[in-house]
């Protein structure tokens, strides 16, 4: 699945239709995710953007962008993102802990704007793997709104470790 999800997002680079089909298969196939209608407006190898609507299912109490939306963009981004570099056949990767910090409250659609390095990745997670049973990589994604006020920078904790190394607690014992 997650192959095929590759390919649907490689395809969106060059195509307003296979991005509009993107957003909508991941909707369906990450339901928690499907009311707050985050859109992914670019989306490229190396980086993307994903708009955040300024809608009654994303607000707080007082009407502004939910922290937990915000969150939810952030760990969307990075982690799309990682499963188009980092092989998710050969590699699993699953979020450990997340760090945000708010700057400003949201009261127009929000833009979550991430990329990856790949120099990075080299030597964050491709060559520690080579030694190690996992590694975690820690990018950041700043969220802004439409008129560029800064609203988050939320650092998000990705453990990635390969598949023959992952144990579950059943095969634990």
């Amino acid at each position: 699945m997650m192959h095929r999800l590759v390919k649907m997002a490689r395809r969106a680079q060059h195509s307003r239709f296979h991005l509009w089909l993107l957003n909508r298969v991941l909707w369906r196939i990450i339901p928690f995710n499907r009311p707050h209608r985050l859109e992914i407006v670019k989306i490229s190898d190396d980086a993307l953007e994903i708009r955040i609507p300024y809608r009654r299912a994303n607000f707080n109490h007082i009407k502004g962008l939910h922290a937990c939306c915000l969150a939810t963009v952030a760990e969307y981004a990075t982690g799309l993102l990682l499963v188009m570099q980092v092989d998710p056949t050969r590699y699993r990767l699953i979020m450990q802990a997340m760090h945000m910090e708010y700057h400003y409250q949201g009261k127009m659609d929000g833009f979550a704007r991430f990329s990856i390095d790949q120099s990075r990745l080299e030597q964050e997670v491709f060559a520690p793997l080579a030694s190690q049973e996992a590694v975690v990589f820690s990018p950041e994604v700043q969220i802004h709104d439409q008129e560029g006020n800064h609203l988050v920078t939320g650092i998000i904790h990705w453990q990635i470790k390969r598949w023959d190394k992952v144990r579950t607690a059943i095969e634990r014992g």
